[in-house]
């Protein structure tokens, strides 16, 4: 059965909002998430750093649907994902919210090209929005430095590098309201870091996406016009026992 697109209340409302959020593994005695407040704004770009251990994962995975908060609100769009079914959170994050996966789950037999257009196969809105999306998908890559013979190399045999552009290239097409950023950096050198953060920004602007960028690299934070630090957004008693990243 298709789930149908969810109807996304007008931009006056955040992005993403969470508010005395808190999680906790099974069989653990205290929360290893407590956030009080984290809020992002529709096109807003946020530097959000954390120390292995510190919950960015965990935070990732309750924002994707994955997993469940103990407690608190957390809204997507407009939507309490507590109160959306499965298949509408997941239709929720296909329409609106590009993920650049820190282990970019590429499908290792697709070409570059085939997997940035996996996006648009997904959900039919983002690839309206993308135009012709097979150009689209082609413009990005270009824009992230891989040439026309990489574009059609199956993802198994790019560099670590490479995929992790394809997999940044997959996250932006089809204009999401919101691209969340896993250390999306960390395959890289330097020179095609910077390349690499001057796209990410450029396009999410073009695009109109909110962008929250997830990182522990501290360097990176002068680049964006706020940032927040996750473990001074917790509550004294959340600590990092049992926390996946």
């Amino acid at each position: 059965m298709t789930v149908p697109a969810m109807t996304v209340p007008a931009m006056t409302v955040p992005v993403l909002e969470a508010r005395d959020l808190t999680f906790r593994w099974p069989r653990s005695t205290r929360d290893c998430l407590d956030i009080t407040a984290l809020r992002v704004e529709p096109g807003e770009a946020v530097f959000l750093r954390g120390p292995s251990g510190s919950g960015k994962s965990t935070l990732l995975a309750l924002i994707a649907g994955v997993l469940t908060p103990r407690a608190g609100r957390l809204k997507l769009l407009g939507h309490e994902l507590s109160e959306c079914a499965g298949r509408q959170r997941d239709r929720l994050r296909a329409d609106h919210v590009g993920f650049i996966f820190q282990q970019f789950n590429l499908l290792p037999y697709r070409s570059a090209l085939d997997n940035v257009l996996l996006s648009c196969e997904f959900s039919r809105r983002r690839a309206a929005r993308a135009g012709e999306p097979r150009e689209r998908a082609r413009e990005l890559l270009q824009r992230m430095g891989l040439g026309a013979e990489l574009i059609a190399r199956r993802a198994s045999e790019l560099s670590v590098g490479q995929q992790q552009r394809v997999a940044a290239a997959r996250a932006l097409i089809g204009h999401p309201d919101l691209v969340i950023a896993d250390e999306p950096t960390s395959a890289l050198d330097d020179a095609h870091r910077d390349a690499f953060m001057a796209i990410l920004r450029e396009v999410c602007a073009e695009s109109g996406s909110a962008l929250l960028f997830v990182s522990h690299d501290t360097r990176l934070a002068a680049r964006f016009p706020r940032c927040l630090d996750l473990p001074a957004l917790q509550r004294g008693s959340a600590r990092v026992e049992g926390v996946l990243a």
